[in-house]
This record gives C-alpha cells, sequence and structure tokens, in this order.
C-alpha cells in the first residue's frame, strides 16, 4: 500500500511538472468547483437561467477529464500503428468538448422553452444567486485566460479550445448576471426563461465553432496562420541555390507541425551539396519555430526553364537571364509544380 502511495505520488509529480498537463489539470479540479458553485445558485434560487449555465459546467469537467487523458496520449512515442505519432487525438478532444456544449444548449433550451410558455415559476433568494454567479464569472475568465496562453505557448488545440470555452462561459454567465438584475428590479420572472432560451442559443453556437474548428484539423485543413509565419521565415532567409518551393504544405497532429515541400536546386550539386541545402532549410524552419516539427522535403533538380527566376548570378550553365524572382506567397509555394511558367 505504501509502495503503490508512493508510485502515485511521484506520478502525480511528474504530471504536475509538465506546463500542459498542470494547465488541464487545473482546469479540471476548478470546472468542478464552478459547477458545484452553479448548481448551489441554482437550487437557492430556483432560476432556470442558472440552471442552463450550470448544465454547461457539467460538460466543462467532462471535457477536462477527458483533455486531460487526451494529452497524455499525444505525449506518446510514434509507433508501428501511429507512425505520425498520436498528437490528433487532441483535435477529437475539442471536437468532443464541442460537441458535448451543443448537446447541453439543446438539452437546456427545451425546459427554458418549457417555463416560458406553461409553467412560470418564481425566483428567490435572487441576489445570494448574483453573487455566486459573480464568483464563478471572475474564476472562469482568469483560468480561460490562463488555458489559451499556456495553450498558445505550448501550440495545443486542446487546452486553447478548453481556455476559449470557459471565456464563452464568462460571457454567457455575464448575460445571465445581466438577466437576473433585470428579474430582480423589475419582477418580471419571464424574463428568466427569456435569458435562459438565449445562453442556450449562444452556448450551441460556441459549441459549433469548436468542433468546427476540430473537424478542420482532422481533415488536414490547412492552418493558414501557420502558412503565414512560415512563410516569412522562408523569405526572410531565402538563399539564392534555393532556386524554387512548391508544393509546400503544412497540417498540424496537435502540438506537432508536419511540413513537406518541394525544393528546386541546381541540377550540378552532388548527393552530398543538395542534402546540405536540404538540412539548412530543416534547421532554419526548426529555429524560428518554439514547436516540435518533422519535415520532408524533395529535392528538384532544376532545368532550363527555371533559369529567368533563378538568382544564382555566377551560374556557367544558365541558358536564359534572369528576369524576374518567384514570389514566395500562400499562391505560389502551394502550387504542386515548378513555376516554370513564371
Amino acid at each position: 500500500m505504501i509502495k503503490f502511495r508512493q508510485i502515485l505520488g511521484l506520478n502525480m509529480f511528474r504530471i504536475l511538472e509538465n506546463s500542459k498537463k498542470r494547465a488541464i489539470f487545473l482546469s479540471l479540479v476548478v470546472g468542478f468547483l464552478i459547477m458545484s458553485i452553479k448548481f448551489l445558485a441554482y437550487y437557492t434560487t430556483g432560476s432556470s437561467a442558472i440552471l442552463t449555465d450550470a448544465s454547461e459546467s457539467i460538460v466543462n469537467v467532462i471535457a477536462a477529464a477527458f483533455a486531460f487523458y487526451s494529452l497524455y496520449l499525444a505525449e506518446q512515442p510514434k509507433d508501428e500503428n501511429h507512425p505520425y505519432g498520436h498528437g490528433k487525438i487532441e483535435f477529437f478532444s475539442s471536437g468532443l468538448e464541442g460537441v458535448l456544449i451543443m448537446m447541453a444548449g439543446i438539452l437546456t433550451i427545451v425546459p427554458a422553452i418549457w417555463n416560458l410558455l406553461i409553467s412560470q415559476k418564481p425566483i428567490e433568494n435572487i441576489l445570494d444567486g448574483i453573487y455566486l454567479i459573480i464568483v464563478t464569472i471572475l474564476v472562469n475568465g482568469l483560468l480561460g485566460l490562463y488555458l489559451i496562453k499556456t495553450g498558445k505557448a505550448t501550440s495545443s488545440i486542446v487546452l486553447e479550445a478548453d481556455g476559449k470555452h470557459l471565456l464563452v462561459d464568462s460571457v454567457s454567465s455575464f448575460i445571465l448576471l445581466a438577466g437576473l438584475f433585470l428579474v430582480k428590479f423589475t419582477g418580471i420572472y419571464y424574463l428568466d426563461s427569456v435569458v435562459a432560451i438565449g445562453l442556450a442559443i449562444f452556448i450551441m453556437v460556441s459549441g459549433y465553432k469548436i468542433a468546427r474548428k476540430s473537424i478542420g484539423g482532422l481533415m488536414d485543413e490547412t492552418d493558414f496562420d501557420m502558412l503565414d509565419k512560415l512563410i516569412d521565415i522562408l523569405k526572410i532567409n531565402r538563399k539564392d541555390r534555393w532556386i524554387d518551393i512548391h508544393n509546400f504544405r503544412v497540417k498540424k497532429y496537435g502540438a506537432d507541425i508536419h511540413i513537406d515541400c518541394h525544393l528546386t536546386l541546381p541540377y550540378y550539386l552532388n548527393l552530398e551539396e543538395s542534402h546540405d541545402e536540404v538540412s539548412a532549410l530543416e534547421n532554419i524552419l526548426k529555429e524560428n519555430l518554439d514547436a516540435e516539427l518533422e519535415i520532408f522535403i524533395h529535392s528538384d533538380p532544376c532545368i532550363p526553364q527555371c533559369c529567368h527566376y533563378c538568382r544564382i548570378s555566377n551560374c556557367a550553365v544558365r541558358k536564359s537571364d534572369f528576369d524576374r524572382e518567384v514570389i514566395w506567397n500562400k499562391q505560389t509555394l502551394i502550387t504542386d509544380q515548378k513555376h516554370i511558367e513564371y
């Protein structure tokens, strides 16, 4: 028993040493606390709007628990079944969170409509509910900002999705707070149900946006922000021997980034020289990106049609004069062939 506790304590210490796992563990603990406070506010007041907000908090806890597992799985090394690693589990995790958020919105909008049309209930102890909701707004807002910051620093879509979800939760709670104040000072109780319906719709739209982003990742959708960053790096560090780059593709596997492209080099370079140029390009990308990179570069020999945009001034085998250069941008880099017509 003592040995088991020692192992458990050691594993927990290792978990908390990892910034991503530490952040999501904090999200799990705080999420459970926030959920408890919101349900306490509901039982104190009987407000449908608070029940809607509290129901979404259940999603926060479930999503944080699954995210914790997904971060563990994403860090597992490549194996025979997963030659690109396990990073895509992060997209699945954020997608699940988005779907659960939408379900929470759907399940809470029905009783809100029922209360609005059929059964009007007075709200009790509104001020107590307001105080409790203010606490959740502050805590969720601070935690959400922390998760987004950590997610961007570690390139973790799971942490970013969870952080954005908590910020959305804070916004919805703020709308809820405004509704409670209206009910308090007007005495019009059906406003509570109206606010609950509005919150449910807001929650469903937010869940859709999170799910949509994760589906894009699973479908290897181009990350244009990352592509722009890579293009800037290439333009700043461009070498004359890199005559052309084309078929440039970027995809994310969780925090890992996979890049492949074709690099056109002078045809007269020997194998070792070509390898040095490919390695130089790889190293430049790795040095300028704070992320785990896997890069595949296919080297192509130049052809006479490349001469008019080749920047090598002392080329002894040039077939035509240099008259322009290929401007590296999203349109030129992603094309799947040499720019012979450029």
